[in-house]
């Protein structure tokens, strides 16, 4: 009986194991918000880390978050690297490329798990308003792609995504 029940355990894991490695070997989360401001407004609270404490979802979750800023003060090369608690971790922010159609970050994850992905923000006018599309996209390594069978990048990512764009449309649209 014993043995059966192992045979089980072991072939389910495999089985798990296996259709992980299947799983595509790269993510993206996406979301979008109508914003009742133009472009460059938006673009200036993007582009600028400094103003992310106003509408980032991730700078409430730690009261005692340490931040540092480097480079230009906002722009292309500006840096944020920041430390905190187990909800937020740490990691580092740096600004590729910004327009006011587009604000490209390189966003590196180091802890609790490290990942190297690129955030991407669109800004396209429509009238009075501005569709922003909030994007990230990196690679899945085999140990995500575990987890990510029990719980994906989109759930985990996309409300924090959502509150952040209704934060952004706060503050832009003030």
């Amino acid at each position: 009986m014993l043995t059966n029940i192992l045979i089980v355990v072991v072939v389910a894991i495999v089985a798990l194991l296996a259709y992980a490695y299947t799983r595509p070997d790269n993510f993206t989360v996406q979301r979008s918000a109508s914003i009742k401001a133009p472009p460059e407004k938006i673009a200036a609270l993007i582009d600028d880390f400094h103003a992310w404490t106003a509408w980032s979802p991730w700078e409430k979750r730690d009261p005692n978050l340490k931040r540092t800023y480097s480079g230009p003060a906002k722009g292309k090369g500006a840096i944020y690297e920041w430390e905190g608690n187990s909800k937020v971790g740490t990691g580092r922010m740096e600004i590729l490329e910004t327009s006011p159609a587009k604000v490209g970050i390189k966003l590196d994850f180091l802890k609790p798990f490290e990942g190297h992905n690129i955030a991407t923000f669109t800004m396209t006018p429509s009238g009075d308003t501005t569709n922003v599309t909030w994007n990230m996209a990196g690679p899945m390594a085999f140990i995500p792609k575990v987890m990510g069978v029990f719980m994906s990048m989109d759930k985990m990512i996309g409300n924090d995504f959502e509150a952040g764009l209704a934060d952004l449309k706060s503050a832009a649209e003030k």
